[in-house]
């Protein structure tokens, strides 16, 4: 008996053309393997998953200093904020960021990047932007660089506004 393999019809998502559906689902494949392979990474050779890396990095570059409201970190990274609270218990479990109750707001968290996290941090940014290089930008010419960052832009802007704070961005 042949075995059937069920394949998608060319465009299997009501209101999307052919070209469209492949634009889609390329970009959501070389999304997933992208951080996916980050994320790999970055716990093989530093320990440190790539959610960890993000929360971290925007510590390290936040205008407070190394610090940042827990909400506002949870914003910025699209989470809600029982997975932040979650995160930063952890990495405070690891000597990584510390908490205290905000002085303007009694009601806010703040987290900040500890010493030890700093230290962390450094390599595993040399890892990240290593295998950014190799993964992705390696992969296209100058051009296409640019027209993809176009592109990011334009799909970007409306999501940003209507969604996250200006404060933070992922690297």
């Amino acid at each position: 008996m042949e075995e059937t393999v069920l394949e998608p019809p060319k465009s299997y998502l009501p209101g999307l053309g052919d070209t469209e559906q492949r634009c889609w689902q390329a970009f959501l494949e070389s999304s997933a393997l992208l951080l996916e392979t980050l994320d790999r990474q970055l716990v093989k050779e530093h320990k440190l998953t790539l959610f960890d890396f993000l929360v971290l990095s925007m510590l390290a570059r936040s205008n407070g200093g190394g610090s940042a409201r827990m909400g506002d970190l949870a914003q910025a990274l699209a989470v809600g904020p029982s997975r932040m609270t979650q995160q930063i218990r952890r990495l405070e479990s690891e000597g990584l960021v510390c908490r205290s109750r905000s002085t303007k707001d009694k009601r806010g968290v703040i987290a900040t990047i500890t010493r030890e996290g700093r230290t962390r941090l450094q390599p595993a940014t040399k890892t990240y932007a290593g295998h950014i290089r190799e993964h992705y930008l390696d992969q296209m010419t100058r051009q296409q660089m640019i027209a993809m960052g176009d592109s990011c832009r334009r799909i970007n802007h409306p999501l940003h506004n209507s969604q996250i704070s200006d404060r933070f961005r992922p690297l």
